[in-house]
């Protein structure tokens, strides 16, 4: 769990995202669901009630002071516990118990300085689809070498014909040469460049939450 920082600088984002879930003392894998996609999954801790969320299977529905703690802190996880608090209208120790058990139902899974990666000297951002030949075996090996290579920010393993899509950043046209050659060793790639991204980053708000949910009801 990332460390809460002080301050109002702008840069730091909340992640929200999947977990496990304690159930009677035992740890077990939550199912999937439809809700899921879009980052909201939770540890059904005892402990959680206090917060008076209702619950439906394997997923939390947060009561209005969570959901407003979520949406401050998605839009700067830099605040302090007193900022945060005057916002959502809590003392400091009542809001900091609240994002402390929000942090524990895994609802919040991390706190990220957001980078530039440009000015870093890594100006070029790269999509790479990778399909593995054979079976388990094959894609472990690669799901191993791939974590070993600094240039990979993200992964995902996908439906369809291809295996995985890869996000990469690198400094050159020539040590994009590079890292394509990595990974052909792996299975056949296809890369397309990154030109601008429209959506770099989403906050997920409460009414949009419950508009998804009605929305995929039958």
């Amino acid at each position: 769990m990332g460390t809460r920082l002080q301050g109002s600088v702008p840069g730091y984002v909340v992640t929200i995202g999947p977990c496990d879930a304690t159930v009677k003392g035992a740890l077990k894998k939550i199912p999937r669901l439809r809700l899921t996609r879009f980052g909201i999954i939770a540890r059904l801790l005892k402990k959680v009630w206090p917060m008076t969320h209702k619950t439906v299977p394997n997923v939390v529905e947060l009561d209005a002071i969570a959901w407003r703690i979520l949406e401050c802190l998605q839009h700067n996880a830099r605040l302090s516990f007193a900022e945060l608090g005057r916002k959502v209208g809590l003392s400091t120790p009542a809001v900091a118990e609240r994002v402390h058990r929000l942090e524990e139902a895994g609802v919040i899974t991390g706190y990220h300085a957001t980078l530039n990666l440009a000015k870093l000297g890594l100006p070029i951002r790269v999509l790479v689809r990778l399909t593995i030949p054979g079976g388990d075996v094959q894609v472990s090996r690669a799901v191993s070498a791939i974590r070993e290579l600094p240039e990979i920010s993200r992964c995902h393993r996908i439906t369809g014909d291809e295996s995985f899509v890869i996000e990469a950043n690198v400094v050159s046209i020539r040590h994009l040469e590079s890292l394509i050659d990595r990974l052909s060793a792996l299975g056949a790639t296809s890369t397309s460049t990154v030109l601008s991204s429209p959506v770099e980053r989403r906050a997920y708000h409460a009414k949009e939450m419950e508009a998804f949910t009605r929305n995929t009801q039958p």
